[in-house]
């Protein structure tokens, strides 16, 4: 039988989607409350979208679409297809991209950004279904322990302050975060990151640990900063940047430092990050932390 795609059930299908996407994803770290509240809570100029493929009435795959909320650039959208390694080859991915397609032309998408393993057998899926592979990411993994860390140096006229600090107004984050993805590398520019849409997608979320989560103040301004999000025993770099005006005086490294092992004291033994292959003094930064390869991805692109 071909396979069948439906809309999400949220009350009934996540347990299965979140074992889903850690058997295919195993380096993606994401609690099933995170994934709940992706689920419910996106982003709302996200127009987010979950569609789930079944075979014989079990689901085996998922698809999560939308449109690109923090870029100027209009048009834009995204499909990421996840389908289990045994039920492959049977039509479950195929009927999901085009299901996400479908929703992202009713959005007046233009641009389809996918993510794509670099397996022969994910590179031809994307070929076949006209997605140009563009860009690499590369992910990382690192198993955690204090002695591998260094101790975090604070430079004078720098104080550390996990994320709670921010409680009742974590504006100082936005603003930074917003000026540091200005130089993410990608093919769409990170250049429009509204306020509403970064609580909802890096503040708010379940899994986003505000202790864990780290920022360094300069002079009362939030100058870097690092998210993490955990599934215990995992941790996850969402993100750490470093504003334009704050470069070069290690400050990135301080904060993932300080992060890094909070996580340790907390019990957590392994540490994944992604980054796209460009980003040079992201990838030297987890090197030096003791991050290796151990996996990796093509962002693919299709004009409908």
């Amino acid at each position: 039988m071909p396979a069948a795609v439906r809309d999400l059930r949220s009350d009934t299908d996540l347990d299965r989607l979140h074992e889903i996407i850690r058997t295919v994803h195993p380096y993606l770290v994401r609690s099933r409350d995170g994934l709940a509240w992706q689920f419910g809570h996106a982003p709302a100029a996200q127009r987010f979208r979950v569609f789930v493929a079944e075979l014989d009435g079990t689901p085996v795959g998922l698809v999560r679409c939308g449109l690109d909320w923090e870029t100027s650039v209009p048009h834009q959208g995204f499909a990421h297809v996840s389908v289990l390694p045994a039920y492959r080859g049977r039509g479950a991915g195929a009927a999901l991209l085009a299901a996400a397609e479908d929703h992202l032309r009713g959005l007046g998408v233009r641009d389809v950004q996918a993510w794509g393993s670099t397996d022969p057998a994910s590179e031809r899926f994307a070929d076949q279904h006209g997605y140009q592979r563009r860009r690499r990411a590369r992910y990382q993994r690192a198993e955690l322990s204090a002695a591998r860390l260094p101790e975090p140096v604070v430079p004078a006229g720098v104080e550390l302050r996990p994320w709670s600090d921010f409680a009742d107004d974590p504006r100082p984050l936005w603003s930074a975060d917003a000026d540091a993805s200005r130089d993410e590398p990608g093919d769409v520019p990170v250049d429009d990151l509204p306020y509403e849409g970064w609580l909802a997608a890096a503040w708010q979320p379940p899994d986003t640990d505000r202790e864990l989560s780290m920022a360094a103040v300069v002079d009362g301004t939030v100058a870097a900063f690092t998210l993490a999000r955990t599934d215990p025993p995992r941790y996850w770099s969402g993100m750490t940047g470093t504003r334009r005006a704050y470069r070069g005086r290690g400050l990135g490294t301080l904060v993932k430092v300080a992060s890094l092992r909070r996580a340790v004291e907390r019990g957590l033994t392994e540490a994944y990050t992604g980054n796209d292959e460009q980003n040079a003094p992201m990838l030297a930064i987890n090197a030096r932390l003791g991050y290796r390869e151990y996996a990796a991805q093509w962002r693919c692109l299709r004009h409908l």
